[in-house]
């Protein structure tokens, strides 16, 4: 191999090209994590030591990524034939076509077996499908072989400035490189190209990029010289071969989180690479907790859950170790209220005057903190919208990789709704955009929801604002007091999980309903308080109004950077239960996790029923008992006692002691293996019940549960808290 690569030879004079795309590629990854560093201002100290592992260890990425990045360009050095076209003629092409369309099958099939990528995420596989058919259509040392090699170079080029640019515009919104969100971004395309569409001057930014494109090509043009003075095909697929053995090699050696060696997770970030963080997301959409974590014995699991899901109103049904089926008895008579739960988009605790903010731009809320029964400490499952409708209608931990919004087999799950459904309500959920984005349509309707969008908006109502999300949050209120509306006609309660959007970027609205200005986040911040102003206003001129338990929280914080892998602060959310002839107020200052928001409501509205359910009725847990469990897709929390465990893939973890109000953390030794060993039983068991069907509704669990019977008169025994708060 040594002897092929001398100054002259034809390998050589082959693969150059390879050298311009690498020196290309290393400065625009440079030149971007430089960028990046700016942009996280006093986030990260300018020490020589972080200085020196952000650059360091991010140069070994940027050369791993190039492995992977350059693949284009080795398969059209290889395959393109030397003095002339191997193919001619219309059978030869139809030929090579299939052939090609075969081997571009035979990877969606691969990449489907290992990380159940569906077309929705490999669609870009059609580029690199369309680069590589005309290539055996010309010879690599004449004029066209000439200009094919500049226009691969061009398309590369610009692809990488793309990347580049985008890189960019997704740090100033989440503070990381590329991850889990811009996966996703893949499947989403309508929405997240309108959503580029509205919220940036993408038209002149496109155009940049193709003059800096053209610039860089012209500078480095030399580098691109086609020569090639015989070399074989057999001996260019020797090069091909070892390239993907390097591949290989790669994969197995090296991950997203081999960088994440410091304290600070701004550091980490600027470490990696954004294209390969991005396949590393990639790879990690599914994963198995059992393969990638710390397990315990599934008994050992199992009964550590156990005993941590009883509480004093909870009964579990049978012996069976594995099974957390619990029968929930309250003392008296049900109150079968309206229940109307709202999650906001991105409310962070922060934006709350309550919590200190001095921008006035929660108004009505802040008012209503006196008003309702407020939780001052609840943290949210996740950073993204599916972690929060999963917590909330289904009350169970994260499980990695995908939401269970998204995973096959998610059909039939014991959800909130099939609570409410026994008992006569119609449950719907209600979205301003179209409920197939993060496929909530489908998941809703198939557990116990009835699906409601924008497309049962009526023709002709007025539409206040729409963006590519959805319609404003005021047309959203509509389309649910519409559903309030038949619902009460039809004589039936009624409970409604109602998802709005306005608070996402590009931040638009109505004019004229507040102050601040359209297309900022404090403008759309406010208008959300307005929003939900005005509903409350609507909703209180009907005769069900005095019926109804109005729910108000987030679905996650707006942001979820931080210098920790689980910045706590990011994941503080806001809680309301607002129902003034029923629920009398109070601030709730102990620890509350989103799964404990489900469990609670139905504690308040005294119901008695069967549930798997993950979350307590807080009102009926012991105080010292509060846990929550914040996490990302791949790093899982568990928040107790002030201390915060993170479990993470290759089976490692942090314990650490979280500051509430930064964010940071400070690692805790020795660690406390009774809160390791609780937090793995909880994700483990969560993840093994889902795999294996048991969280599956099973038809004993519209079992009627009887309730506690009320004491005698003479008795002094006080009543339940949630029942005392009624």
């Amino acid at each position: 191999m040594s002897s092929a690569f001398t100054p002259t030879s034809p390998l050589r004079q082959r693969f150059r090209p390879l050298l311009w795309l690498a020196i290309t590629f290393v400065a625009i990854s440079f030149v971007t994590r430089v960028v990046l560093l700016i942009m996280s201002g006093h986030e990260v100290p300018h020490t020589p030591l972080n200085l020196l592992y952000a650059f360091g260890v991010g140069f070994g990425y940027d050369l791993i990524t190039y492995i992977y990045v350059a693949w284009p360009l080795v398969l059209f050095l290889w395959l393109v034939p030397t003095r002339r076209a191997t193919v001619s003629g219309l059978g030869q092409w139809l030929l090579w076509a299939l052939a090609l369309a075969l081997v571009y099958a035979l990877c969606l099939g691969v990449l489907y077996a290992l990380y159940r990528a569906h077309l929705g995420m490999t669609w870009p596989l059609v580029v690199l499908f369309l680069l590589v058919l005309p290539i055996p259509g010309f010879a690599y040392v004449s004029r066209g072989g000439q200009w094919a090699l500049y226009g691969l170079a061009l398309v590369l080029l610009y692809g990488l400035l793309f990347v580049a640019a985008s890189e960019l515009v997704f740090w100033n919104e989440f503070s990381v490189r590329f991850n889990f969100i811009a996966v996703d971004y893949l499947v989403y395309t309508t929405e997240v190209i309108g959503n580029i569409r509205e919220s940036y001057p993408i038209g002149r930014w496109l155009a940049l990029l193709v003059v800096g494109a053209l610039v860089v090509f012209a500078i480095g043009r030399r580098g691109l010289r086609a020569r090639d003075d015989g070399s074989r095909f057999w001996q260019r697929g020797r090069i091909v071969l070892l390239w993907l053995v390097l591949t290989a090699v790669s994969l197995a050696a090296v991950n997203g989180g081999v960088k994440d060696r410091t304290s600070n997770n701004y550091v980490n970030e600027l470490a990696g690479n954004g294209i390969y963080q991005f396949f590393n997301a990639f790879r990690s959409s599914h994963l198995d907790y059992a393969k990638f974590y710390r397990t315990l014995p599934d008994d050992q699991a199992f009964r550590l859950v156990r005993e941590g899901l009883k509480t004093p109103d909870a009964t579990y049904i049978n012996d069976d170790p594995h099974d957390l089926t619990r029968a929930i008895r309250r003392v008296g008579p049900e109150r079968h209220l309206n229940v109307v739960l709202i999650s906001v988009e991105s409310l962070s605790g922060d934006y709350l005057g309550t919590f200190g903010n001095k921008e006035n731009i929660t108004p009505y809320l802040d008012s209503l903190v006196s008003q309702s029964l407020f939780f001052d400490n609840l943290y949210a499952n996740g950073t993204r919208t599916v972690r929060g409708l999963e917590a909330l209608s289904l009350s169970v931990p994260p499980t990695p990789g995908d939401s269970l919004l998204k995973e096959h087999n998610n059909e039939n799950l014991l959800s909130l709704a099939d609570i409410f459904n026994d008992r006569g309500y119609q449950s719907d959920f209600v979205y301003g955009g179209y409920g197939e984005f993060d496929n909530m349509n489908y998941f809703f309707s198939h557990n116990g929801y009835r699906t409601v969008d924008r497309r049962d908006i009526p023709k002709g109502a007025t539409i206040h604002s729409e963006n590519v999300w959805g319609v404003a949050d005021e047309d959203l209120y509509t389309l649910a007091l519409k559903q309030m509306d038949d619902a009460q006609a039809a004589g039936k309660p009624f409970f409604l999980h109602i998802m709005t959007t306005s608070n996402h970027r590009p931040y638009t609205f109505p004019a004229g309903r507040v102050s601040q200005a359209n297309q900022t986040r404090a403008g759309a911040v406010a208008y959300t308080d307005w929003s939900i102003s005005d509903f409350i206003k609507r909703a209180r001129e009907k005769s069900y109004f005095d019926d109804t338990v109005f729910v108000i929280t987030a679905d996650h914080c707006a942001s979820s950077a931080g210098k920790t892998s689980v910045p706590i602060n990011r994941y503080h959310v806001p809680l309301w239960i607002y129902a003034p002839k029923h629920i009398q107020p109070q601030r709730v200052e102990r620890l509350m996790g989103q799964v404990d928001i489900a469990p609670t409501v139905l504690g308040l509205l005294n119901f008695s029923y069967r549930s798997r359910f993950f979350g307590y009725d807080l009102f009926q847990l012991e105080p010292g008992r509060e846990r929550a469990f914040p996490a990302t897709y791949e790093k899982l929390g568990y928040l107790h006692h002030d201390v915060l465990t993170v479990l993470e893939p290759q089976r490692k973890l942090e314990q650490m002691k979280p500051d509430y109000a930064t964010g940071d953390a400070t690692p805790i030794t020795p660690q406390n293996e009774n809160q390791i060993d609780q937090a793995i039983a909880y994700y483990q068991v969560a993840s093994e019940l889902f795999r294996h069907g048991g969280l599956a509704r099973r038809p004993a669990d519209s079992t009627a549960v009887e309730p506690l019977p009320l004491p005698a008169p003479a008795t002094s025994t006080p009543a339940p808290a949630s029942s005392a708060a009624l």
